[in-house]
């Protein structure tokens, strides 16, 4: 139960912080102790009302223009995923979006040492959104989601608002989904209903430390998030 407590504290402290990348943070840690299997239906239970949380402390930042297009791609990108799922193999697809998001880190991260202001290029924005919303849907990677949210909002307030509430249109999504494949169990609930407390106090805390470091570090530590997340996509699907 340590472990657990652990990687449910860090991931969540995280999460407020920055407003992603607990999933990466939980799955990572409770590797070393846990089957995927168990893992995933608990960390969804636990996101959940993070997200919501999330998205009412920032609703004044909530745009419903970055919000509905991704919504709606998440919820379409979730229909074609078992033909996908049927015809190839989806390591070699979350390799080169692992790629993908690197880059755009990487781009992200140069972008903000530039004194001139880059122009957003609708047609690249265009593609990561398509790209996002269908990898979202069909595997829950949230990390090519944040790129795009990180580029089209403008404060780190603005952009925990808009993500949460699409991992929260995700959430419930893959709530039903497990509900109904039997994935979600009693001992599932049991353990989300422990790690509750320790998932609002390390939101709690990481919010708080939000308020406190400047806009612009917390964003740099998104887009270091992000490379960090593409790499880990990368590695572990190439063991």
């Amino acid at each position: 139960m340590f472990l657990w407590i652990v990687a449910t504290f860090t991931a969540f402290f995280i999460k407020g912080l920055c407003g992603f990348a607990n999933t990466l943070i939980f799955t990572s840690i409770m590797g070393f102790g846990a089957a995927n299997v168990s893992i995933s239906p608990v960390e969804l239970l636990l996101g959940y009302p993070a997200n919501i949380i999330l998205t009412f402390k920032n609703r004044k930042k909530f745009k419903i223009s970055v919000f509905a297009p991704l919504a709606l791609l998440v919820i379409v990108g979730s229909i074609p995923g078992a033909l996908l799922l049927k015809s190839i193999d989806v390591r070699y697809l979350k390799i080169i979006c692992g790629f993908v998001i690197v880059l755009i880190g990487a781009e992200m991260f140069y972008r903000e040492f530039r004194t001139s202001k880059v122009r957003e290029s609708k047609t690249v924005l265009t593609i990561i959104g398509l790209l996002s919303g269908m990898l979202c849907g069909l595997f829950g990677i949230g990390a090519l989601l944040a790129a795009y949210v990180g580029r089209v909002t403008e404060s780190s307030d603005e952009f925990k608002a808009n993500i949460s509430a699409v991992f929260i249109v995700d959430n419930t999504f893959r709530v039903i989904l497990y509900s109904l494949l039997g994935v979600i169990t009693f001992e599932t609930l049991r353990s989300a209903v422990v790690l509750m407390p320790v998932v609002l106090l390390g939101l709690f805390l990481g919010m708080k430390s939000a308020q406190i470091l400047n806009d612009r570090i917390v964003k740099k530590c998104v887009i270091v998030l992000l490379i960090i997340s593409g790499i880990a996509l990368i590695v572990n699907n190439m063991i």
